[in-house]
């Protein structure tokens, strides 16, 4: 079974090289441009993953990180973050927001891949 993953990226580049990188793996990819459509999109498509920007329009990652992870439905949903925030207290922003793991920007497509796969197994 194809396993779906939920892209929350505001970037058009980052987004079709996620999107390029995904699709070679076989994965289908729902994407979105804000925090709020994320949260949205994650209640609609129940996705089997979640790559989350932090810096987003509307609502920021985190915040769309903790709404996700409020939802009993949608707890067990893996986030990944995905973001240019990467100075000394950011990982531990996102993981205490409920991000289940921390990529960051820009990325070693192999080392992202690896997160995801980790995830998934």
């Amino acid at each position: 079974m194809t396993k779906s993953i939920l892209v929350v990226e505001d970037q058009e580049d980052n987004r079709r090289i996620l999107r390029d990188l995904l699709s070679s793996k076989g994965y289908e990819i729902i994407e979105v441009t804000d925090g709020l459509a994320g949260v949205e999109a994650a209640k609609r498509e129940k996705p089997d993953l979640i790559l989350m920007d932090i810096q987003l329009p509307g609502i920021d990652g985190y915040e769309a990180t903790r709404r996700i992870k409020a939802e009993p439905d949608l707890a067990g949903i893996t986030i990944i973050a995905v973001t240019s925030y990467a100075l000394g207290g950011d990982k531990q922003k996102a993981l205490e927001a409920g991000c289940d793991g921390y990529v960051a920007k820009p990325f070693s497509p192999r080392q992202l891949l690896a997160e995801i796969e980790q995830h998934l197994a």
